[in-house]
């Protein structure tokens, strides 16, 4: 395993620096963030353009993964995370759009990964929502297989707002709807594996992985925290909202000895990216590198 970081906290910093620093502090891997260029996405923890998957050339994105091969860091995939079943019919366009030019880019720089989500409507229930899927994947899958990349979805149900309750924005979070992904895809989509998104689910962390640890391409290290008070306030049917805090790694309920045991028992050997939506390690890069440093020395004893 290697040990890395996602790039997104850092959207005014260029590459060269993020690695640069990366690099300097014991980081192995990046996963670098490719929304588009002129129009991220306003969500928080979005929006971020490392490389402009719009206007980076054949011979630009060999430049760029070799500049970061020289500093030893890998690139564990690219990431970007829309919503590619949005109700909007075109802003549903423009997110698939921008997602073949990743995929496409992916295949220029050599990186065989891209993550990202598998959509939803929240409206709908995932039953109806899964039909649509059924509609826009195969094409898109059929493009990242044409350009020599896989993709792999998060297992987040994307309910962190009112704007996203109460069926989120991403249906691939749960057991039923990860069989009926493989079933239909096959080794064309993997799991990008966050087990914070298991904590507040109230999935079992240890089975989760002994089931779908084979089909894991990528595995982003996240923590959460269960405020108990917001959750007694709120209940459990407001969905997460008010009572989930994303914490950087050691610092949630996140049981790392069980995560770290079912991934080598799985044979689990690519990257584990640290992915940064920690508030109290905001509002500067010193305090969001803090982060970084902090879930580092957590992880490390795990990834050899």
């Amino acid at each position: 395993m290697k040990l890395g970081l996602l790039t997104a906290p850092f959207p005014d910093t260029p590459l060269a620096e993020v690695a640069d620093w990366a690099s300097s502090v014991g980081f192995e891997a990046l996963e670098i963030a490719c929304w588009p260029k002129s129009s991220g996405d306003s969500r928080r923890y979005a929006g971020t353009s490392h490389v402009d998957a719009a206007a980076t050339s054949a011979s630009q994105a060999k430049e760029i993964a070799a500049a970061l091969a020289e500093k030893k860091l890998s690139i564990s995939a690219l990431g970007y995370y829309p919503n590619p079943l949005h109700p909007d019919a075109a802003h549903r366009e423009a997110v698939i759009d921008h997602l073949k030019k990743v995929i496409v880019l992916a295949g220029r720089m050599g990186v065989s990964l891209v993550n990202t989500f598998c959509g939803g409507d929240a409206s709908k229930p995932v039953d109806v929502n899964w039909e649509a899927a059924l509609k826009v994947w195969p094409a898109i899958i059929a493009h990242a297989r044409d350009h020599g990349v896989r993709l792999a979805f998060e297992n987040c149900p994307m309910i962190f707002s009112y704007d996203e309750w109460p069926g989120g924005h991403n249906i691939a979070y749960s057991p039923q709807i990860w069989r009926r992904i493989l079933e239909a895809f096959g080794g064309d989509i993997g799991m990008n594996f966050d087990p914070s998104h298991l904590v507040w689910q109230m999935i079992d962390q240890a089975r989760f992985i002994r089931e779908f640890g084979p089909y894991m391409l990528h595995v982003h290290a996240k923590d959460l925290m269960i405020d108990h008070d917001g959750l007694y306030e709120r209940g459990i049917l407001s969905a997460g909202i008010g009572w989930q805090v994303p914490r950087m790694p050691g610092l949630g309920d996140v049981d790392w000895n069980i995560i770290f045991s079912g991934l080598y028992r799985a044979g689990y050997d690519g990257s584990v990216i640290i992915e940064h939506e920690d508030r109290r390690f905001e509002g500067s890069d010193d305090n969001i590198k803090r982060g970084f440093l902090l879930a580092r020395d957590v992880l490390r004893p795990f990834v050899k």
